[in-house]
């Protein structure tokens, strides 16, 4: 099982705390922006006088919204083509549990969420990764390159889209090549799409379930963490068309109970949030994105491309090696009594030696915590004895 790339360093953070140091956290997607005042208030208005277990599937009334809120995306599903999850995370493990024996094997695009790889050991599967380019923006590679390592193990192929941690969105195009080759080999497609509301350019986002003729071989992922501000509710969903995959989904449904109580009542009255608020969250994050690349790309040495979707970024950066330089900045340095908490790139890739020299940031902080952290990445850069450029 390897260690998560996001929080490994958090004894080293909390060592550089007690030292008197800020850390600035730009290491995981924990959003700044208020929850919304809907969920808050379902929160504090609960008068059960029990708090009972749920249906293994979770609340028939918090499928039936998530059904409506998924026809604004013109996502055709019902709230039987739904499972209610422990957060998105949960969502994956039951995919990959329910659709993959041991030794199976998913194709996945990397860098990718660094979980997917624990998932998949907790599965007794295999990750197979096709390298993307920081220099292409980390588009998706050639489709070509994932026909070339198809198998008969082979089950599926996963994809993040809007993508953690590159930022990337997929185009027409990408995806529906995608659905060919998902059709030519009779594969899965597992499609975490968690960011949806968070894309930045004129393309659409285009959902697995918008690809005409794989209906059945589709399983959607999806969390209420990062829309809502509200990840520590765990709440997630698994979607699906396909019967019997959902019905091997549910034994393990079964066999873990029921999803959170509490945070099914936050989620299903948070799918109310007003359109201001969602524009809001939306607005913040636009501003957001283009204050941290445009930061970046003006440090010596530092390159991001401009991501189109989520809230992350991969930077390439002039050192020898990312993870002794993020463990260097909370070990040793700091600048006008703040350092700064990277996640290193390297925990995103399987492929030995990628990402060597990348970070993946959030820009899920206000601005004025942004500018900060910029000005200590410069002088962490300047100080750091394994930089690259003179």
């Amino acid at each position: 099982m390897p260690a998560s790339p996001i929080r490994k360093l958090v004894p080293l953070a909390r060592m550089a705390e007690k030292r008197g140091v800020e850390v600035i956290r730009l290491n995981i997607g924990q959003p700044d922006l208020p929850t919304p005042q809907e969920g808050l208030d379902a929160l504090k208005k609960i008068d059960r006088t029990v708090l009972e277990y749920s249906p293994s599937e979770g609340l028939l009334s918090l499928r039936e919204k998530l059904a409506d809120y998924y026809h604004r995306f013109k996502i055709d599903v019902s709230a039987d083509d739904i499972i209610v999850t422990t957060g998105g995370s949960e969502a994956v493990l039951f995919a990959f549990m329910a659709c993959l024996d041991p030794g199976d094997e998913i194709i996945v695009p990397e860098p990718a969420y660094a979980n997917y790889m624990a998932f998949a050991i907790s599965a007794g599967a295999k990750i197979v990764t096709v390298p993307s380019s920081i220099d292409e923006g980390f588009a998706l590679p050639p489709i070509d390159e994932f026909e070339k390592l198809i198998t008969p193990r082979t089950k599926g192929i996963l994809i993040c889209n809007p993508n953690n941690p590159t930022g990337y969105l997929y185009t027409q195009k990408e995806m529906n090549q995608l659905r060919d080759i998902v059709k030519k080999y009779d594969l899965f497609l597992f499609s975490d799409e968690v960011y949806r509301e968070f894309t930045y350019t004129g393309a659409p986002y285009i959902s697995a379930f918008h690809l005409p003729g794989i209906e059945e071989q589709v399983v959607l992922i999806d969390s209420v963490s990062k829309r809502y501000s509200e990840c520590g509710i765990r709440i997630g969903a698994l979607i699906t068309k396909n019967a019997e995959l959902k019905k091997n989904v549910m034994k393990f449904c079964q066999a873990r109970l029921s999803p959170p109580l509490l945070g099914q009542i936050v989620a299903e009255a948070s799918i109310d949030a007003s359109s201001e608020y969602m524009l809001m969250t939306y607005n913040e994050y636009v501003e957001r994105r283009k204050f941290l690349i445009d930061g970046l790309n003006r440090i010596p040495g530092c390159y991001s491309p401009i991501p189109m979707g989520a809230f992350y970024t991969v930077v390439s950066l002039p050192v020898d090696d990312a993870d002794k330089f993020c463990e260097w900045c909370l070990r040793e340095f700091e600048f006008e009594g703040a350092t700064v908490f990277m996640a290193p790139a390297s925990g995103f890739y399987t492929t030995p030696g990628m990402g060597r020299n990348e970070v993946r940031m959030a820009y899920v902080l206000k601005r004025e915590d942004l500018a900060r952290a910029l000005k200590v990445l410069a002088e962490a850069l300047k100080a750091y004895p394994g930089r690259t450029i003179g």
